[in-house]
């Protein structure tokens, strides 16, 4: 169908925490000395989890500001650590999972990435990343070794926009000089990326690594992975 670049998002989409935000959760607590199971840990997770959605819901301006990021995320792992019974340094050790996330060996990329951008390359597609993300996103997509593929890596806490406003979509165009009628973004979350690529013209494709969404009949393209980009008849 002749579309020439693609979008993407980062979180979920190109990478995920490795070996899990649990995991690495649980170990910064035990150089603070504390202990948690790892089934108290992921319940503890449900419920930060949930604080989150709520939080995005009601004013997700948070992604717009380095600063207001990181609250939102001090405040996230705080409240996980507290129900785990870690009292009166929750709030040290919340800024240390926190920075610990910003460390390269905490993240993975999903095994399809680099081959499907490798693919994309040949075809001549120009390829960027468009995430809600601070402002450590450009950085670590350096060390993992992603941004030789892109043209451009775009995190909202270092433009002040977030997906899915229509100016972070518009900077990534404004970069690589397309038509977004001739542009696809891949994302993980309806509101952020479906929603926000429509609303200037870009087609969206949702991915869902983790669960089954054809069931929900949703109104765009869902994948599983990017290898199903790459045999569609987008290109």
């Amino acid at each position: 169908m002749g579309y020439k670049a693609v979008f993407f998002d980062a979180g979920n989409t190109l990478l995920y925490p490795h070996p899990s935000v649990g995991a690495v959760c649980l170990e910064v607590m035990c150089r603070y000395g504390y202990k948690a199971s790892l089934d108290e840990i992921s319940r503890a997770l449900q419920m930060a989890d949930e604080y989150y959605e709520q939080r995005y819901e009601k004013d997700d301006s948070f992604w717009m500001n380095e600063k207001e990021a990181v609250t939102m995320w001090e405040d996230f792992y705080e409240l996980l650590l507290r129900e785990v019974g870690v009292d009166g340094d929750a709030r040290v050790i919340a800024r240390a999972i926190y920075d610990e996330f910003g460390r390269r060996e905490r993240w993975k990329s999903y095994s399809d990435v680099v081959p499907a951008f490798k693919e994309f390359k040949s075809k001549g597609i120009k390829l960027g990343i468009i995430s809600n993300w601070d402002r450590r996103l450009p950085e670590l997509c350096q060390e993992l070794g992603l941004s030789k593929y892109m043209e451009f890596i775009i995190s909202s806490a270092l433009v002040g926009s977030i997906k899915p406003q229509p100016e972070i979509f518009e900077l990534g165009l404004e970069k690589i000089g397309i038509e977004p009628a001739q542009v696809v973004h891949v994302g993980d979350h309806y509101y952020a990326d479906v929603l926000g690529a429509r609303n200037v013209g870009i087609m969206p494709v949702l991915i869902s690594r983790k669960s089954d969404l054809n069931s929900k009949d949703p109104d765009c393209l869902v994948i599983k992975n990017l290898f199903e980009l790459i045999e569609s008849n987008l290109f």
